[in-house]
């Protein structure tokens, strides 16, 4: 390999990724605050930078490429962990302009900063136990696909038509859906006299999913849709007079967001403390190495393949704590930067852990965000801290939680992308650094920009993940949060841990969607026709695989265009 394709971490690349980044952290964040989901832009990027760098260029580093795909993808991350909580102090704003000030540019691009770089240095000590010890058992799927997609751009040829045809299907599928409307993009089908409802998602990006993550998975996250739509919805409609008022009223989604997600939640939230505990043994022995080592995990996966050095990401986290513990702009106190020092690590290799299993675009950030919220409502209502101040600060905690759990899961993919392809570890991570660095410095004004074009809440970016952190903190500090339906979900998970079912897919199937789940469900059977058809491909990149990267890229590019044009 010539010089000229091992280039990785140039002027070119950086300049390149931060711009996407800050393209992508814009588009996205209109994108989620109008329908709460995000798009994850990992392969996006690569495809966006494979055109760029290759045929615009005209430079085919392979290397290079990724070192933009990694910059580039960190501006979506760190604004679906914005979107999903910091709204809420907008919508205060609104509603109680006697107690609460709007938050202004430097507040927000305080917390987006802290809650990035801590993201990104609390995943270095993960990547060895996650990328490399348990590759076989953690797919990554927009990791492997932002793999194939540029390999598949290095190498031309058919591989590379496989995947730009189903980028070209997708992107015209989701035209037709997304701008034309056509097409509905969610089917939805309740049964009245059963008290049950179905449904799908008309998605290619979670086809490609689905057929990347394989049936397995795939079933257990369409098990628990089945779960949460077709036995607690039911219940609850039956038990709860509020929950059969809008059952009776027709309001389905209701039922979905106001209970069973709730229960989904209080699954997810314990799903995460025994999937951590279980994997502790190998972490302590990460961190021991790490510290003993000096450096990240003291191996290298390829040449020169080392982590960024242990201390120094020690150094780093240290002083991102004290500095939200010490900055004005973020009212946590001590014991909140304690909390945020706890639950970003828990969260970070949760996060890590499940992006693996489902994929960036399906990772429940809001679930954790919920379990962060309520304890650290809770250890501030115990404190003496209740009102508005308690509510602020709880929100700070819960939004950098948030952004680390999101950032984390972006670095996942990011480093299984360059495991796969042979870049340098130390510096993907110091991409990320940069990415989130710009991405924090812009996703202020984008916040203040929409809201002052349409207003949190309204029914152009109506911000329902941030609302529903917004009901959460109400309901402690005020009363009224339904702990009964958390206990049902955690109840849920530790029967699934006793019967040695795979707790988190199934806590994640109750808190999506029915339909999300059913077209991924989709994809895993598609996969699993094939492969009785053809056989397994232990590679993971036959004409399947590299054709659900094609939607997956062609979906994401074409919802962010269209995100883009929505805004203009």
């Amino acid at each position: 390999m010539g010089d000229r394709t091992k280039r990785e971490m140039t002027a070119t690349s950086i300049i390149l990724g931060v711009i996407l980044a800050v393209v992508f952290g814009a588009a996205n964040a209109y994108l989620g605050l109008r329908v709460g989901l995000t798009v994850s832009a990992s392969v996006p990027a690569a495809v966006i930078s494979m055109g760029l760098m290759r045929f615009l260029l005209r430079r085919d580093s392979i290397l290079e490429n990724n070192m933009v795909q990694t910059i580039g993808s960190a501006g979506e991350s760190l604004a679906a962990g914005a979107i999903f909580t910091l709204p809420a102090l907008f919508l205060w704003a609104q509603e109680r302009p006697d107690s609460f000030a709007a938050p202004g540019i430097l507040q927000v691009t305080m917390i987006a900063l802290a809650g990035g770089v801590l993201g990104v240095l609390l995943m270095v000590p993960l990547r060895r136990p996650l990328i490399v010890e348990e590759g076989k058992t953690l797919i990554y799927p927009e990791g492997r696909a932002c793999a194939g997609v540029l390999k598949a751009g290095e190498s031309g040829g058919a591989g590379a038509l496989t995947v730009f045809t189903g980028l070209g299907v997708a992107a015209v599928a989701k035209f037709i859906t997304g701008w034309l409307r056509w097409i509905p993009e969610t089917f939805l089908w309740p049964v009245k006299s059963l008290r049950v409802a179905m449904g799908f998602e008309v998605s290619p990006a979670l086809l490609g999913v689905g057929y990347i993550i394989g049936i397995k998975t795939a079933t257990l996250l369409f098990g628990g849709a089945l779960l949460g739509w077709c036995v607690i919805m039911p219940a609850v409609t039956l038990f709860h007079p509020s929950a059969a008022a809008l059952w009776d009223a027709g309001n389905v989604k209701g039922v979905w967001s106001g209970y069973v997600r709730y229960v989904g939640a209080g699954a997810i939230a314990l799903g995460g403390f025994i999937s951590l505990m279980r994997s502790m043994p190998l972490f302590v022995r990460t961190f021991r190495t790490a510290l003993t080592k000096g450096r990240g995990d003291g191996t290298c996966d390829h040449a020169g393949g080392r982590d960024m050095p242990m201390r120094l990401v020690l150094a780093g986290v240290v002083c991102v704590v004290a500095f939200i513990w010490a900055a004005p702009a973020i009212p946590t106190g001590f014991s909140g930067a304690l909390l945020i020092a706890l639950f970003g690590f828990l969260f970070a290799a949760i996060s890590a852990r499940m992006v693996g299993l489902v994929g960036s675009s399906n990772n429940p950030i809001s679930g954790m965000t919920i379990a962060t919220l309520v304890v650290a409502a809770l250890a501030l209502k115990t404190s003496g801290t209740t009102g508005p101040a308690g509510m602020i600060a709880s929100i700070a905690v819960g939004s950098i939680v948030c952004i680390v759990a999101a950032i984390a899961g972006d670095t996942a993919q990011d480093l299984k992308t360059g495991y796969l392809l042979g870049a340098t570890p130390w510096k993907q991570q110091a991409g990320e650094l940069v990415g989130v660095i710009a991405s924090a410095l812009a996703i202020g004004g984008v916040l203040l920009l929409l809201h002052k074009a349409w207003g949190f809440g309204s029914d152009a970016i109506s911000a329902p993940q941030a609302t529903l952190m917004k009901v959460i903190i109400e309901g402690i500090m005020e009363g009224g949060l339904p702990w009964e339906l958390l206990a049902i979900g955690a109840g849920i998970a530790a029967l699934l841990a006793l019967l040695r079912i795979p707790v988190m897919p199934v806590a994640i199937g109750i808190y999506l969607p029915f339909g999300l789940n059913a077209a991924i469900f989709a994809g895993g059977v598609l996969r699993w026709l094939v492969e009785q058809r053809r056989g397994k491909s232990d590679e993971g990149e036959d004409n399947g695989t590299l054709f659900s990267a094609g939607l997956i890229a062609g979906e994401g590019l074409c919802g962010i265009l269209l995100a883009i044009l929505a805004l203009l």
